[in-house]
């Protein structure tokens, strides 16, 4: 099932899912699962030692095992606790991919994390990464709470796309306020319907998928909620179509929520028969 095309900064895209690469068991399981998710970005911490002095992916280097012909590769800064560090690894991660000739040089998903125990953003070293990065020629991918006046701030700040979290990374709980989820694209797409909002960290199963696409997200990216799995394969490909139903539910538009009862059919009938009858 075939999705409409969308656009994130300069990029268009058709699949909406898209997929981590770490915690896999092997290189080989990590393939086979992208493969089932349908996905087209994948993101993935590049470092300096994933590379020869040449250009070239090491061997048994991440990017190795990544077609880079067909995957778009989403750099990200991931492990990084303040601003200054955020900056340096996406820049690094530049270098590396301009010598790949792969098209994900130009963007970065940036994490700015608070602290180990939480792994949640600190919003304010992630505002300033936003603008320094912007300033350095980035398309930002801006990870950050689920909250909408932040959200906004990125957006301001010249963030390419928000990412706001559906639950704290690899914690597999799902939309925990769906209510801030639609606050954040409210506030993101009241002036740009287009502007691209993608749910990133927390995903657990199909359903958390399904609904962070009902709420009117423009993607998912996931990584746990695969890798994770008792059978990482078939998760994947739950995954894929769960994006495609969520998306549809979404475009199709669901019925209003009601506080009493309304009868699939006519009552009037019903009765009117029943005393004709008698």
């Amino acid at each position: 099932m075939a999705s409409e095309p969308y656009h994130v900064g300069s990029f268009e895209f058709t699949s909406r899912l898209w997929v981590g690469t770490g915690k896999y068991a092997n290189f080989d399981l990590m393939k086979s699962c992208l493969r089932a998710s349908q996905c087209e970005v994948v993101t993935v911490a590049v470092r300096r030692d994933v590379l020869t002095s040449e250009g070239r992916a090491k061997q048994d280097s991440i990017l190795e095992h990544l077609d880079l012909k067909k995957y778009t590769v989403l750099p990200n800064t991931a492990g990084c606790f303040n601003a200054k560090d955020a900056v340096r690894s996406a820049k690094l991660s530049r270098e590396l991919l301009e010598g790949l000739e792969n098209p994900g040089a130009k963007w970065c998903k940036l994490e700015v994390l608070a602290d180990k125990k939480t792994l949640l953003p600190d919003v304010v070293g992630t505002i300033e990464a936003t603008r320094e990065l912007v300033d350095a020629g980035f398309e930002v991918l801006a990870y950050t709470n689920d909250d909408p006046i932040a959200a906004r701030k990125l957006k301001d700040a010249g963030a390419t796309s928000v990412m706001p979290l559906g639950s704290p990374i690899g914690s597999g709980r799902g939309i925990l306020n769906p209510a801030n989820i639609e606050l954040c694209l409210e506030y993101l797409k009241e002036d740009d319907p287009d502007y691209p909002v993608i749910v990133d960290a927390g995903v657990g199963t199909a359903s958390d998928v399904t609904i962070a696409m009902e709420l009117g997200a423009d993607g998912v990216l996931l990584n746990t909620g695969i890798a994770g799995a008792d059978d990482p394969l078939k998760m994947a490909e739950a995954m894929a179509h769960a994006i495609e139903a969520g998306r549809l539910a979404y475009t199709a538009g669901r019925i209003p929520r009601k506080r009493y009862a309304s009868a699939s059919s006519p009552m009037e009938g019903v009765i009117a028969a029943t005393a004709s009858a008698r």
